[in-house]
């Protein structure tokens, strides 16, 4: 989940460039929610989001009970463009299940997927709120630029293993015999309200797509950043598919340590018992940017050298000129 009030405010942090820029001052992870974000990391910006956390689950039909924990790992890395984001999302979940009659275990990758984001519109890039000197009101009323949501387009592959108990949803008590690969495809969209102290962030997805269990979902996520450091977030997630359906909320809250590190909590529960799901867990998320401000300084000091060229040039014309002048009123 991106996470306080100056995460996402990506157009009003950019340095000065003459190319478009996606890099923000502070990290923006789209931990600990499920909606991926708009907007890339930025390029040559290496990020890598991991999480811990449990899980409670209970069947009253098929009358089991299941506890376990399990770990999630996503790698972004922005290369070649500033609006494309290369993705690495992996997740491994452990669980032990208690029925009448016996007891048993899944252990396996509930989710392997990789893809990239390229950011197809942002309605802030090439814009500026005009503020009107003469009225205290007009500057603080709604801003309908606002409505207009920046516009993304994730699309990747989801890799199943052979025997995974996990394959096509985790609640879905199906597993795959074979190995297999399918198309994941994410419509994103992205709404910063209040000055960027509001964040509305949807996610339409459609997964598993080529495959005879295809999975259609959706993700709502509202983030409020409080203050410099800390932040919170209520979510709506649903899906639906042949297997499993169901519809979770989610709420939680991030503390940013630094501009590069953030910590978060969430928990996260369904209004069913076919099964019923309770889990929580907590992550961190690190950044590194190093070579994207050593492009900065690059590009600052180029522009420097540039601006004293231009200015040298400009004064010798006018030293020029000068002599010109003082030559020529010594003949008049």
């Amino acid at each position: 989940m991106l996470k306080n009030k100056n995460l996402f405010l990506t157009a009003l942090f950019f340095i000065p460039q003459f190319f478009f820029a996606q890099y923000t001052d502070i990290i923006n992870s789209n931990r600990p929610g499920e909606t991926m974000s708009a907007y890339a990391v930025g390029k040559s910006v290496f990020q890598a989001e991991l999480g811990v956390y449990g899980i409670k689950e209970k069947h009253d039909l098929l009358d089991y009970e299941g506890n376990g924990f399990g770990t999630d790992l996503t790698l972004r890395y922005g290369a070649f463009l500033e609006k494309l984001e290369f993705i690495v999302d992996l997740q491994y979940q452990m669980e032990n299940f208690d029925t009448p009659y016996t007891s048993y275990k899944k252990n396996n990758f509930r989710q392997t997927v990789l893809g990239a984001k390229y950011l197809i519109y942002d309605p802030y890039q090439n814009y500026k709120k005009e503020v009107n000197i003469y009225s205290y009101k007009a500057n603080r009323s709604f801003n309908w630029h606002e409505l207009i949501p920046a516009v993304s387009l994730f699309a990747g592959a989801n890799f199943i293993g052979a025997d995974n108990p996990y394959a096509f949803g985790s609640h879905s008590q199906y597993t795959s015999l074979e190995s297999s690969i399918s198309p994941k495809v994410v419509l994103i969209t992205q709404n910063l309200f209040g000055g960027g102290k509001w964040v509305f962030v949807t996610n339409f997805i459609a997964d598993y797509i080529t495959t005879d269990y295809p999975s259609y979902g959706y993700v709502l996520t509202l983030t409020h950043g409080f203050n410099n450091k800390w932040s919170g977030f209520v979510e709506n997630q649903g899906y639906k598919s042949d297997l499993y359906s169901d519809a979770i909320v989610r709420g939680g809250a991030a503390y940013l340590i630094n501009s590069d590190l953030q910590i978060d909590a969430s928990v996260s529960t369904n209004f069913k018992n076919t099964p019923s799901v309770l889990y929580g867990g907590v992550g961190i998320s690190w950044r590194y940017d190093g070579r994207y401000k050593e492009k900065q300084m690059e590009f600052k000091s180029n522009e420097k050298a540039k601006k004293n060229k231009d200015n040298q040039i400009e004064q010798r014309e006018i030293d020029y000129q000068a002599k010109e002048r003082k030559r020529k009123a010594k003949y008049e």
